[in-house]
């Protein structure tokens, strides 16, 4: 098993890259959801520029947010800065959907999308909005095609895996194990902190660190199950309270807000309240503790775990997870 980073995107990634880089995480995954992050290609485009082992790519591209031309350029500039370093993870849409008030897209739209996708890296003339595309670069510009990159599902579910499956190399699951992925190239997001023996886990400390893992539980449930699948959560009727008394109408610019990188009001009591669950619902432990989760998802298929700081010291996270968990997953 291979340990990775992903990184809320901001002005500060391509240094953390570099961190990342010299830590010895195997790939720095970027996320792409512009309402709340720094453009990833961008970001991605300055790390490749200063490191050369790193492994890099955005997790997860959300088909509707660009054109699969704009993507297919993008991915080929990136390949020429970092070649055989390049991976892509494409999904159906979570933040980079919801905070801009639209459900993720289906299933079919995304297998199209990266099936456009691929064969434009491929050189070949394909169609897309009833039109015949190809990437027309001259030498200098992108990548020499064929581009060859990895290319995993973001799955969570059977109709998500199918797709990987299908189309893709692999799957690149979040915060819950997809036990259908194994067997294939299989990434496993997780958020949370390493905690010292006795750590309170309600205070301020920790829940800075790994709060944003717990918060995602409530912004996941809410969206996808509704208001009444958080009535017996700890927290979750504050929770469901608070933000229902937003006007339907801007709520989803609220919800999300913060999204994987800190509280916001509407989620500090929720969060505070539901604390205790924090090991059960994060990548969150003693060292270990998670050296033993390590063990459990290899043992279930898991090829790439992959860690998502938090915090006011996002670099110093990195290297305390790196100390508790790698010789473990280098297994």
């Amino acid at each position: 098993m291979k340990l990775s980073c992903a990184l809320v995107t901001n002005l500060d990634s391509p240094d953390l890259v570099v961190e990342a880089e010299r830590l010895g995480y195997h790939r720095a995954w970027l996320y792409d959801s512009p309402a709340i992050t720094s453009d990833v290609w961008v970001a991605l485009a300055l790390a490749a520029q200063r490191t050369s082992r790193i492994g890099l790519g955005p997790g997860v591209l959300v088909p509707s947010l660009r054109h699969p031309m704009t993507n297919a350029a993008a991915l080929a500039n990136l390949a020429a800065l970092a070649p055989g370093r390049v991976a892509v993870a494409v999904g159906s849409g979570f933040t980079g959907r919801y905070t801009l008030g639209k459900k993720p897209l289906r299933w079919a739209y995304v297998e199209e999308y990266v099936t456009t996708l691929l064969g434009l890296l491929r050189g070949e003339t394909v169609q897309w909005d009833g039109a015949a595309i190809r990437m027309l670069h001259t030498d200098g510009f992108v990548a020499d095609r064929p581009v060859d990159v990895e290319v995993l599902i973001g799955a969570d579910g059977p109709k998500g895996t199918a797709v990987a499956e299908r189309v893709g190399d692999g799957v690149f699951a979040a915060g819950v194990p997809n036990p259908a992925a194994a067997g294939r190239p299989y990434a496993l997001l997780q958020f949370g902190t390493v905690l010292d023996d006795g750590e309170d886990l309600a205070s301020p400390n920790v829940l800075n660190r790994a709060g944003h893992g717990l918060a995602v539980v409530f912004h996941a449930m809410y969206e996808r199950m509704g208001a009444e699948a958080l009535a017996e959560f700890p927290g979750g009727r504050e929770w469901v309270s608070a933000i229902e008394a937003i006007p339907p109408a801007e709520r989803h610019l609220v919800t999300h807000e913060g999204h994987l990188v800190r509280l916001t009001k509407v989620d500090e009591e929720a969060v505070g309240l539901a604390a205790d669950l924090l090991p059960q619902f994060t990548f969150s432990g003693t060292p270990e503790q998670l050296r033993a989760r390590v063990s459990e998802y290899a043992a279930g298929g898991v090829t790439e775990l992959v860690y998502q700081p938090a915090g006011p010291d996002v670099a110093g996270e990195l290297a305390r997870m790196m100390s508790a968990i790698g010789e473990a997953t280098a297994r």
